[in-house]
């Protein structure tokens, strides 16, 4: 029987989502591709408890996350029964619904049938009554977004979700998102978009200005861009890793000659800083409290101490950020 450690709560810090009362570890435990029959079950559960032994409070799902897609909440949704049943209250729990899930017209995207027809998919899978956070995890170019957001509003009215969230929308759609919610009486939480030193689209197109304006939180996916920034491809594309197999989220091409030059020099800076160049990813798109939580995945409870490792410097100077940026856009 799993006993969580009693000083769970001694180091990590917990930052407060947008204008909300709910207040997120500043590293969750993203449960994408290392969930499923494909991993081993005693694995993914030593995972979860020393996660959660360190501070973790917030595992992040969605319903085609696996692989196949639904394992990943399955295989959740088993350890929850088996390992934190007692510590329910104690665990932030989300997922999300716009990607492909079944066949025919109503499978996937972001219409009112797909949308609640999925939540309830994923709280049967996970044996739960209730999440913290669902999500719309993409805008549906066909769906009035009105319909979608009224979708959120209802699971939250139904008792389904406490809290909605939005992934991968722009600034000008997240503005519109937050009006209607605003409107419905069901304030927008949080978005999730993709943020890391080498993608700063958030940044770049005003993302984050717009977050902030609305007071809305932000938790980051992929702040180590498909492990491109944990340091396994300082020499190279090495014969086990992602980019060497056929994933569609990362391929070889991406690992260039002037990538691989970027990335031992982040390296130097992060051994300057007494940080793994994974530590010093994570360190960079927490820095200066803008951005809520970031997403991890693990394959590990080893990898997991490393990117918790993280937290212990999260200042920059001016210097070391000009640096990073030399590096990154010369």
């Amino acid at each position: 029987m799993y006993t969580a450690h009693p000083d769970r709560y001694a180091d990590m810090p917990y930052r407060r989502t947008g204008r909300s009362g709910l207040k997120l570890p500043a590293l969750s435990l993203g449960l994408w591709h290392n969930f499923g029959p494909e991993r081993p079950v005693e694995t993914q559960r030593a995972i979860l408890r020393r996660a959660f032994d360190l501070g973790v409070t917030h595992f992040d799902l969605a319903n085609n996350y696996g692989p196949p897609p639904g394992a990943a909440e399955s295989a959740f949704g088993e350890a929850l029964k088996a390992d934190f049943a007692p510590y329910r209250d104690e665990l932030v729990i989300s997922t999300k619904a716009g990607y492909l899930m079944w066949p025919g017209p109503y499978g996937e995207w972001g219409s009112r049938k797909y949308v609640l027809s999925s939540l309830d998919q994923s709280l049967k899978r996970m044996g739960l009554d209730y999440v913290d956070i669902f999500y719309s995890h993409r805008p549906d170019p066909e769906t009035p977004l009105e319909e979608t957001m009224g979708a959120l509003h209802s699971a939250v009215q139904q008792g389904k979700a406490l809290y909605v969230g939005i992934s991968n929308y722009s600034a000008e759609q997240t503005r519109e998102a937050a009006r209607i919610l605003g409107e419905l009486g069901t304030p927008l939480l949080i978005h999730q978009p993709r943020y890391s030193m080498l993608d700063r689209r958030p940044e770049d197109e005003g993302l984050l200005d717009a977050l902030d304006e609305l007071q809305v939180g932000s938790i980051v996916f992929s702040p180590l861009e498909q492990g491109l920034l944990t340091g396994r491809y300082l020499d190279g594309i090495p014969e086990d890793s992602r980019a060497a197999s056929d994933s569609p989220f990362l391929n070889s091409d991406a690992v260039t000659e002037d990538l691989v030059r970027k990335l031992r020099e982040l390296n130097d800076i992060a051994k300057s800083r007494g940080q793994t160049l994974a530590q010093l990813a994570l360190a960079w798109v927490l820095r200066g409290g803008r951005v809520t939580s970031a997403l991890v995945g693990a394959s590990s409870p080893q990898q997991l101490e490393d990117s918790v490792g993280a937290l212990g410097n999260l200042d920059f100077d001016a210097d070391e950020l000009a640096r990073i940026d030399a590096v990154i856009k010369p």
